[in-house]
């Protein structure tokens, strides 16, 4: 079985950066079948474009642009990619990293699946982070990842304990072209929109117009990040009403509008 050390991943790499104890790399994936494999340490793999098919011992995964994995040291994996253009941006992390900010990996065995939108804003302020690549991007790149992990544990520890109805609400806002009423959505979950209302940030972490707005603008992240398609469609498949909707929605998120956000890169 391969044993990729560090830095390394199949494929080339448009960038690699390294900073104190991470290493974050840019990858155009250009194998059809890549055999059982592990990687010398944790590492994220967060889909930016094409497709991916991914097993490991216990699951597997079909991997789409936004898709965001945890893999721990040494979870072994095997990759098939379809005949298209596929590129995936990492972030790894040496032990070093997790003894300095006291995280234990045994926390997070084996790989993760994360659908957070929380999560992933985060990973997105990782991507501009290692864009920009100045004097505070170390720093910054270290607080981020140090929020994903609380975020992944959090998650973790609710998800063990949530009702039934907070699964399939997940399910619901993943959604496209949907009505995401208050009304609406309590009607189909069975419960009161009161409840619902009162009950939302207890299991996702924020507010449920704040949640769906995530959704949306982590969307278009990644159509932007792929530089392939005009803003005036990313709007549009994205579920905003107009391209005002979308710029301030993304500017209320980023600070930015994405054009100014995205020159810099």
């Amino acid at each position: 079985m391969n044993i990729l050390k560090k830095g390394e991943f199949f494929g080339t790499h448009y960038q690699k950066s390294t900073f104190e104890n991470i290493i974050i790399t840019d990858t155009e994936y250009t194998h059809s079948k890549v055999d059982w494999h592990y990687h010398e340490n944790p590492y994220f793999t967060y889909l930016l474009q094409g497709k991916l098919f991914e097993s490991n011992k216990k699951e597997s995964y079909y991997l789409e642009p936004g898709n965001l994995l945890f893999h721990n040291w040494q979870d072994a994996h095997y990759n098939i990619k379809p005949p298209e253009y596929t590129r995936g941006f990492h972030i790894e992390l040496n032990e070093n990293w997790f003894l300095n900010n006291d995280i234990k990996t045994t926390d997070f065995e084996g790989s993760i699946n994360i659908k957070n939108p929380l999560t992933k804003n985060l990973m997105n302020k990782i991507y501009v982070e290692s864009k920009i690549n100045d004097q505070y991007s170390n720093l910054g790149i270290e607080t981020l990842m140090i929020e994903i992990f609380r975020n992944i544990k959090e998650n973790k520890k609710i998800s063990t304990k949530k009702p039934d109805w907070v699964n399939k609400l997940q399910e619901l806002l993943l959604e496209e072209r949907m009505d995401y009423s208050l009304n609406n959505l309590s009607s189909i979950l069975g419960i009161h929109p009161i409840h619902l209302s009162r009950e939302f940030h207890r299991y996702f972490g924020t507010s449920l117009s704040n949640y769906i707005r995530l959704l949306k603008v982590n969307k278009a992240f990644y159509l932007i990040a792929s530089n392939k398609i005009s803003m005036t469609d990313i709007c549009y498949q994205c579920g905003f009403y107009d391209q005002s909707h979308f710029i301030s929605s993304f500017k209320r998120i980023y600070n930015t509008t994405p054009k100014k956000l995205f020159r810099k890169m």
